[in-house]
């Protein structure tokens, strides 16, 4: 046995193939960086002119409008996505993905100009498709590029990116409006938009320089993995399973809670001067990322268990919002009573301040949660690019319906902030079944691998590495039937 074992390790050893010098521009971290870049250009100024209030406007009806149709159209896309990406390839679904950004900005410099409003339409359904292709492909690179020991150091160079491009940009509008004359309510400098057309037009070129998945040179000599789907139909019909999950079904309402809270626009259009919605715009960003780190670091926490780390960070996010809505509707009743214009000079900015923190906190840890939870639900990818792409699709459609309630003025923001509230107290009892009936992926993993014969076993990392390829829809006959599959560089 021990001499069959000799033999088997040898003959391995002289199959395998001698290494290859990595290049720089095919490396995970390089990859890292470009879909990092496209993020923080694209989205990641989109965010910052939407954290100004209504895009930036004096009022927030024409820009909620467009927003409705930008969450409308992201919904489909981003479900439908994935189908599409596998179909012709990350780079230029990267590509296409980040194309309608400036559109929009063009058209809110025009708006807020000339007061054309066509555009804003026009770049409205431009970035819906965009982004909808832009959070596809983003997904399938994020986690599927990195070696899967280094998967959560490259999500944290993605999470800084992400949260640098609002930083930035806030700085921009805040160093652009802080003057004197911006102390009232107003509309930002038509100055800001054409900074951010111009940064947002070199992102497509910048996705052109992602690397295939099968010339990506991981630093462990694996490859990346992409099963996809023979055809466009078994896409869909992949699609279809994961959509009607008794578990899927019941996380729905939360799906759409998340980011049903799209009144904060309007709140700091109604209450807060140009330039004070310029600080709220760039400051509000560190409390983002404070809450996404502490919600990340008791997620990754090893002294629980992984099914205990949600529970946990389950219990957290509903302590959280409780917190938020409570003093969010305390304030607002206050301001319906005696609507404030503050600058951030006056006295009672920083309670007004603190309601927009505070939800954007609470906010950013539940959809953290989120998405860890999903992604304890399958190890693999081509799997957890549909489950992102659902719960992506289905967070666009509640913006969009929300966006849509605040297209017009409700009395001191009763209306949407009562749907909010109801939707998230409706959506707490389905999310909880879900997390109680929940077993990780990594849970089953060990329970299967505790009873199954040590003799049997082959070790994932050598089977990786010995076998890892891309597998082409129409190589999936010539795989079943055993040959050789194109090589261990193969196209998806």
């Amino acid at each position: 046995m021990a001499e069959k074992i000799s033999q088997d390790a040898s003959s391995s050893t002289e199959a395998a193939p001698a290494p290859v010098k990595r290049i720089w521009y095919h490396t995970t971290l390089f990859n890292a960086f470009v879909i990092g870049a496209v993020g923080f250009i694209a989205p990641g100024l989109w965010n910052a002119m939407n954290a100004l209030g209504a895009g930036g406007a004096q009022a927030p009806y024409l820009v909620n409008a467009a927003n409705a149709l930008v969450f409308g159209i992201l919904g489909f896309m981003c479900i439908f996505g994935a189908p599409i990406a596998n179909r012709i390839g990350l780079r230029w679904t990267l590509f296409l993905g980040a194309v309608g950004y400036p559109i929009y900005s063009a058209g809110l410099y025009l708006n807020n100009r000339y007061g054309n409003v066509w555009l804003v339409l026009v770049g409205a359904v431009t970035c819906g498709f965009s982004a909808g292709l832009f959070w596809a492909s983003e997904g399938a690179v994020a986690l599927g590029y990195p070696e899967p020991g280094k998967r959560g150091r490259y999500l944290n160079i993605w999470l800084w990116f992400r949260t640098g491009g609002p930083l930035v940009g806030g700085a921009i509008v805040l160093a652009l409006n802080h003057d004197a004359s911006a102390k009232k309510k107003g509309k930002v400098g038509y100055s800001t938009y054409l900074i951010f057309i111009a940064l947002q037009s070199i992102a497509a070129p910048i996705a052109l320089l992602l690397s295939p998945p099968e010339k990506v040179q991981r630093s462990d000599g694996s490859k990346v993995i992409i099963r996809a789907e023979p055809t466009f139909k078994a896409e869909l019909k992949a699609l279809w399973k994961t959509s009607t999950r008794k578990d899927i079904l019941l996380l729905l309402p939360i799906f759409w809670a998340a980011y049903f809270n799209q009144y904060s626009g309007n709140f700091q259009t109604y209450y807060f001067g140009v330039r004070a919605r310029a600080l709220i715009g760039f400051t509000s960003n560190f409390g983002t990322l404070l809450s996404s780190q502490l919600m990340s670091t008791l997620l990754d926490y090893k002294g629980i268990s992984v099914k205990k780390r949600i529970v946990w960070g389950f219990w957290y996010a509903v302590v959280l919002h409780i917190v938020a809505w409570v003093y969010g509707w305390v304030i607002q009743e206050k301001y319906t009573a005696n609507p404030p214009a503050y600058d951030w000079e006056d006295k009672g900015f920083v309670e007004g301040y603190f309601v927009l923190v505070l939800w954007d906190f609470a906010r950013q840890g539940m959809q953290n949660w989120l998405y860890y939870l999903v992604s304890t639900k399958t190890d693999n990818i081509s799997e957890l690019t549909r489950f992102s792409g659902i719960l992506r699709g289905q967070e666009s459609f509640g913006q969009a319906v929300s966006f849509g309630l605040n297209t017009r003025e409700w009395v001191g923001g009763r209306v949407p902030l009562a749907v909010n509230t109801i939707l998230l107290g409706l959506a707490a009892f389905p999310t909880w079944l879900v997390v109680r009936d929940h077993i990780p992926i990594e849970e089953q993993n060990a329970a299967e691998n505790a009873t199954t014969r040590p003799a049997d076993l082959e070790s994932d990392i050598e089977k990786t590495a010995e076998t890892s390829v891309v597998v082409l829809p129409s190589e999936t006959e010539k795989l079943a039937a055993g040959q050789a599959v194109g090589g261990r560089g193969a196209a998806i």
